[in-house]
């Protein structure tokens, strides 16, 4: 499954792309979405005493006519709820003009128990507020607690941020075309979308490829490819070197489990970079983990040329100030060429220690042969760096990661239930897979290890940071109830295996 995908304006051109290619014009592509919904109304919701199909004017309300045509010619009984009549020469009003079911205003829209919905009102084109009947049908609809399958977007929804528009349907099925939207997995409006079907009604990948969408949803097949599989004849430092910052002697733990998870994602050594006052604490507590003395900035120096580590984590427990700032700065200084530094994963204490002087941070990371740079805020975290883009209302999250990320020269991961991982040069993923039980102290410092781990093994920064988030999340997900993040090095094990299984050659 293709994994793109397509903002509404984005949409509204692959459909006249695929018009002008044909054979389909757009009265047939209409048909062919009209008969995806009914053929999954029929298999889902057999026992329906009664179908209220709500037609809005345009392209949808087009769909919702079709739909109500069919399902009318099964056997169904079919109410028919209208706004005002499509633009007249429409596809639109040609498929309401083939529909001879009575037409009711659905200003007066009522229904019965036990009755099903399809919202065919406005579905991904609606950019203001939902209002009047439409708000109208909503309230009956969420009042009375009826199932409703949303055509393409449930109406009040946003297509492109996800945002609800004032009030939307919470729909236990939508069904969509061709590809995705953001509004379907960014929150909230993710979670008035229920299941979403996608539908295939005759529009080519050739189409969406000459579109040439920037955005996609995180799942393995936008990064496989490039997901590391260990060789025969490999060796631990050939399977990725990856350093952690410790904290001081009471903040040891963070820095521990993004070690541990770093390890666990493959990494073939693990290195310990603690303060002389933590080292007896932190000796205690590793095993395969190594253990190294970086008390100042010449000692990372000297780390990279004695034992020249791919990736590192600075961040988890570490504290804030300067010298986080300036062991940040010291690696961001290296050069990636010959078997240098690939990259830094700048996490918590890290983040929050540039808030006031983040030009700083964004100069070093913009160096043409500087380590990538991959940072993984969550929302108060983005809000420190980036003050004016977090406030900015008229902006989605994936347009604020995208701004963010082009600023900081940096991948950026905007974490949360809909994270989304965003690079420089405008390719974005949002994540689908998020689990409530990943909400747990320490979830993101095993995250951090995780890029860090698979940066190491020669993953890009923008798909490491991908794989990343997709394997913790789907990791959380498989563990469930009672997860703390201690499980969680361990758990990603059986997700691991799947995808190495996958990549073997």
């Amino acid at each position: 499954m293709r994994n793109e995908l397509l903002s509404p304006a984005e949409m509204a051109e692959a459909d006249r792309l695929a018009i002008a290619a044909g054979p389909l014009d757009g009265y047939g592509l209409m048909l062919r979405a009209g008969e995806a919904v009914a053929a999954v109304v029929l298999a889902r919701y057999p026992a329906a005493k009664k179908v209220h199909v709500l037609c809005g004017p345009g392209n949808n309300g087009g769909d919702g006519y079709v739909v109500a045509r069919l399902l009318a010619e099964a056997g169904v009984d079919v109410a028919l709820w209208a706004s005002s009549k499509p633009r007249a020469g429409s596809d639109a009003a040609r498929a309401a003009a083939d529909c001879t079911l009575e037409r009711r205003p659905l200003s007066a829209f009522t229904a019965q128990a036990g009755s099903l919905v399809i919202d065919a009102i406005y579905g991904a084109g609606l950019s203001k507020p939902l209002t009047g009947e439409a708000k109208g049908a909503v309230d009956i609809a969420t009042e009375m607690n009826l199932p409703v399958v949303a055509i393409d977007l449930p109406s009040g929804v946003s297509g492109e941020s996800g945002e609800v528009l004032g009030c939307a349907f919470c729909a236990a099925l939508t069904v969509t075309f061709a590809r995705k939207k953001p509004g379907h997995l960014l929150l909230p409006g993710r979670g008035r979308c229920g299941e979403v079907v996608l539908a295939d009604i005759g529009i080519r990948d050739e189409i969406i490829d000459a579109v040439a969408p920037r955005a996609f949803e995180n799942r393995p097949g936008l990064w496989i490819a490039s997901f590391p599989a260990p060789a025969v004849d490999t060796h631990k430092y050939k399977r990725g070197h990856t350093s952690v910052f410790s904290g001081g002697p009471s903040a040891t733990g963070a820095a521990r489990l993004s070690a541990l998870a770093a390890a666990r994602s493959g990494a073939g050594a693990v290195t310990m970079l603690s303060p002389a006052n933590a080292m007896q604490v932190n000796a205690a507590h590793l095993t395969s983990i190594m253990l190294r003395k970086v008390d100042a900035v010449e000692d990372v120096h000297d780390l990279i040329g004695d034992r020249r580590p791919s990736a590192f984590v600075l961040g988890p427990g570490f504290g804030i100030g300067d010298k986080a700032r300036d062991f940040t700065l010291a690696v961001l200084a290296e050069n990636r060429q010959d078997g240098g530094v690939e990259g830094l994963v700048l996490d918590a204490d890290g983040i929050t220690s540039f808030r006031n002087v983040a030009a700083m941070l964004f100069e070093a990371a913009g160096r043409p042969d500087a380590p990538a740079l991959i940072m993984t805020p969550h929302e108060g975290e983005f809000g420190r760096l980036f003050a004016d883009i977090a406030a900015d209302k008229a902006l989605s999250k994936l347009a604020k990661a995208r701004e963010a990320a082009q600023r900081a020269n940096a991948v950026l991961v905007y974490k949360g239930a809909d994270s989304v991982i965003a690079a420089p040069d405008g390719r974005a993923a949002i994540n689908s897979n998020g689990a409530p039980w990943l909400a747990t102290a320490g979830s993101g410092d095993v995250l951090a290890g995780l890029i860090a781990g698979l940066l190491a093994q020669g993953m890009p920064a923008f798909e490491a940071a991908c794989a990343g988030v997709w394997i913790h999340a789907e990791a959380g997900s498989r563990f469930g109830p009672g997860l703390i993040a201690e499980d969680l090095p361990l758990a990603v094990v059986p997700v691991l295996r799947e995808l190495t299984q996958s990549t073997v050659r």
